[in-house]
């Protein structure tokens, strides 16, 4: 992951947004990063490349990186409010950054959404024991066709292919 590269991809508008975030939250930009790192050497032992399309492995990936983040950086924060909020922003952030298609989006911000819900459930877990947990709930991921079948599955991990 070169962080170069991916600034490279975005608009100047985008940056803006995500300077204004890192300088509102100056401690959590580094954990954030470390936890992406971890997340993305997790997915690929777990899934090879198959986390980087549309399938269950990348639901898992948007779990477990949301996850990840709140719990690096409750290393850093112990306001759990605080955490929450800026994991939700940072990963909004990239989703807004990155364009996607629709049905892709939501999918993710859905799988998102259920990351932090599992750190909000497990915060005093260890990661090791989560992994197992975010695993096990890839394989009863559920596979969309459409905003509504995605809404039919409010705690479940979802996946287009």
């Amino acid at each position: 992951m070169n962080i170069l590269q991916i600034l490279r991809r975005i608009d100047f508008q985008a940056f803006r947004s995500l300077l204004g975030l890192c300088l509102r939250y100056p401690l959590l930009p580094y954990p954030t990063l470390m936890a992406t790192k971890i997340c993305l050497k997790i997915a690929t032992q777990h899934f090879g490349k198959a986390h980087y399309q549309n399938t269950a492995a990348n639901a898992f990936r948007h779990a477990y990186w949301n996850y990840l983040i709140a719990k690096r950086c409750s290393k850093w924060s112990k306001n759990e409010d605080k955490i929450l909020f800026w994991t939700k922003a940072i990963t909004d952030w990239h989703e807004n950054a990155f364009k996607n298609r629709e049905l892709a989006k939501l999918m993710d911000l859905h799988n998102n959404n259920i990351g932090r819900t599992v750190f909000r459930e497990n915060s005093k877990q260890s990661i090791e024991k989560v992994t197992t947990l975010l695993l096990e709930m890839t394989k009863n991921s559920a596979l969309i066709s459409s905003k509504e079948t995605l809404e039919q599955n409010p705690t479940n991990l979802v996946h287009l292919i």
